[in-house]
């Protein structure tokens, strides 16, 4: 983080992100889950994670990414933890964690949630018509309960190998809706449409 801060002050055009994870997780649910929360970089102590967080409110970090690093379960069996494959699945789960976590008990409004998974990474991207509620954006909508919360199961994971170091960790929203372009996709969950999918090209640089 030390090295951005400073490489920004110059003036140097980057970005530095951060994943769930490393917002929710310490060193003791390491300790705690085993195999299934060993990650590279690995996961810190919980003075570390508090400087992730006091690093996004005042946009040291500029966006939080979802992290999908998948493996079957012979990948994550050794008796040698150095040797077990260092990687965490966590698409599903991002927008629960974060909604539980960041609106619900640090009572951080949607507005900056928003900011950080979806207009700061499109932005940075250059893709203008995503990540954003306004007249010419592409219309990419999710309608979600906020009221709603769910233990996490290995059940309700939709992965091939039903590994996460969240199982049994409450998250909060229940998605109702999904819309791509103004399509619904999903809904009371089912899928409604499959593929659809086309290259985004950047529009243009987005002012810093």
């Amino acid at each position: 983080m030390a090295i951005v801060v400073e490489a920004k002050a110059r003036g140097v055009d980057v970005t530095c992100e951060t994943c769930p994870h490393y917002l929710v997780l310490t060193e003791e649910d390491v300790v705690r889950i085993g195999a299934a929360a060993k990650c590279s970089p690995p996961i810190r102590n919980a003075d570390e994670r508090e400087a992730l967080w006091s690093a996004l409110a005042c946009s040291d970090l500029d966006f939080i990414a979802s992290d999908h690093s998948p493996a079957p379960w012979s990948m994550k069996e050794s008796p040698d933890f150095f040797r077990i494959w260092g990687g965490i699945a966590g698409c599903q789960t991002t927008l629960g964690l974060l909604l539980e976590e960041v609106y619900a008990q640090r009572n951080v409004s949607l507005s900056k949630l928003s900011t950080w998974i979806a207009r700061a990474p499109t932005d940075r991207f250059r893709l203008l018509r995503k990540g954003r509620l306004e007249i010419g954006a592409d219309a990419d909508l999710g309608l979600i309960d906020l009221s709603t919360t769910s233990v996490l199961g290995a059940e309700d994971l939709r992965y091939r190998h039903r590994i996460s170091p969240f199982l049994g960790r409450t998250l909060r929203g229940h998605v109702r809706r999904t819309m791509v372009r103004g399509r619904t996709v999903f809904a009371d969950g089912r899928m409604l449409a499959t593929g659809g999918g086309r290259f985004v090209r950047p529009l243009g640089r987005v002012a810093r």
